[in-house]
C-alpha cells in the first residue's frame, strides 16, 4: 500500500465490492479506526463473512460475482469452472454457494488478477474445493513472502502453500475452455507489478482487475511497483481491446464498458498532468494537495478513495 492511502480508505477498499457498495459502508471503516494494527485483516475478513454474493449474468456461461473484496467472475461448462479472484478467506462459503447455484460443473482454475489480500485471501479455501490456482509469476513471488504495509503498520505473513499459485506465467497464457478462448496477459507495472487481465474472446468480456476502479479515484500500490503512468498505460491497453459492446469488469466498482474505461483514463490523465505541472514548478506534495487540483472532478470521482490520498500517490509516482 502507499504512504498517501489512509487507513479508512484502505479498509473501505478491502471491505466491499463495487464502488457503490465500497464507499457506503462508512460504519465498518469508522469502527476499524479503533482496531489494533494486527486486527485490520480481521476487520476485512469480518466483512467477507457477512457480505452476500451478488451474481450478474454477462453471457451464456459467464457471470460477475460481487461481494466483499474485489470483483470476481465465473465461467461454467463441461471443461470445468473458471473463477477469477477469491475475495477474503471468510467469503469462501458464499463463493462456493454462488458457484453451486450456477450448475454442477467441476472446479477447474482460479485465476488471480494480482496479489492483494482482497483478491487472493480465499485462495486456500478454493484450492481445497478443487481449483488449481493460476497467476502471474510475480503474484506467487509476493504471496510467498511476508508483506509489510507500512502506512497501516500492518504485517501480513506469507501465504500457506495451499494458497499459492501452482501454475504461473511470465507474459501471456491462452487456451480454449468451455467454448471460449480465455487469454491472460500481464500488464507492465500498473496498479502493482503483478497485474493481469483476463479476456473471454467469444463472450466479449474483459476483467481488468485493479487497473480499473469504475467511477472512483483508485489507489495505486507504489510499494508493489505501481505508478500513475503505469496505470494509465495499462488502462489504455485494455481500452484497445474493447469494442462498443464489450463488458468490462473493474477490480472495484460497477460493471463497466468502453465509455466508462475511457472516462477513467481521461480522469487519470488529467490529474497526472495537473500534478506533474505543479510538481515541476516546485510545489511540495502537501502544497499540491492544498491547491485541490481535482476540485472540478470530485463530484464525479470522489466516491471512494479520497482526493487527497489519490493526489499523494500521483505526486510520488508521476
Amino acid at each position: 500500500m502507499t504512504a498517501g492511502l489512509n487507513r479508512r480508505n484502505f479498509l473501505q477498499l478491502g471491505a466491499t465490492a463495487g464502488a457503490a457498495a465500497l464507499f457506503e459502508r462508512w460504519g465498518f471503516a469508522q469502527a476499524a479506526q479503533a482496531a489494533a494494527p494486527a486486527d485490520r485483516a480481521a476487520q476485512m475478513r469480518a466483512a467477507g463473512a457477512s457480505t452476500p454474493i451478488k451474481t450478474t449474468k454477462l453471457y451464456d456461461n459467464l457471470w460477475l460475482l460481487q461481494g466483499a473484496g474485489g470483483n470476481m467472475a465465473v465461467q461454467t461448462g463441461k471443461d470445468g469452472v473458471i473463477l477469477i479472484d477469491s475475495s477474503f478467506s471468510t467469503a469462501v462459503p458464499h463463493i462456493k454457494e454462488a458457484i453451486a447455484a450456477l450448475g454442477p460443473d467441476a472446479p477447474h482454475a482460479l485465476i488471480n488478477t494480482h496479489w492483494h489480500i482482497d483478491h487472493v485471501d480465499g485462495n486456500e479455501g478454493m484450492h481445497a474445493a478443487g481449483f488449481t490456482i493460476v497467476a502471474h509469476e510475480k503474484t506467487k513471488e509476493r504471496m510467498s513472502k511476508p508483506a509489510e504495509m507500512k502506512l497501516f503498520h500492518m504485517s501480513l505473513p506469507a501465504y500457506p502453500a495451499g494458497a499459492l499459485p501452482t501454475v504461473t506465467f511470465a507474459d501471456t497464457m491462452k487456451h480454449d475452455h468451455n467454448g471460449d478462448t480465455v487469454e491472460r496477459v500481464h500488464y507492465e507495472p500498473a496498479h502493482t507489478d503483478t497485474d493481469i487481465y483476463i479476456h473471454f474472446h467469444n463472450a466479449d468480456v474483459l476483467h481488468c482487475g485493479d487497473i480499473f476502479f469504475n467511477k472512483s479515484y483508485p489507489f495505486i500500490d507504489e510499494g508493489s511497483g505501481g505508478s500513475i503512468g503505469g496505470t494509465i498505460d495499462a488502462a489504455q491497453k485494455s481500452l484497445s481491446l474493447a469494442g462498443d459492446k464489450t463488458k468490462i469488469i473493474p477490480g472495484h466498482g460497477p460493471l463497466g464498458d468502453k465509455t466508462d474505461l475511457k472516462a477513467y483514463i481521461d480522469m487519470l490523465s488529467t490529474v497526472r498532468d495537473k500534478v506533474a505541472a505543479l510538481k515541476k514548478s516546485g510545489a511540495s506534495e502537501q502544497e499540491v494537495i492544498a491547491k485541490k487540483p481535482t476540485a472540478d472532478l470530485d463530484a464525479t470521482w470522489a466516491h471512494g478513495g479520497s482526493p487527497d490520498m489519490f493526489l499523494g500517490i500521483v505526486y510520488r509516482t508521476v
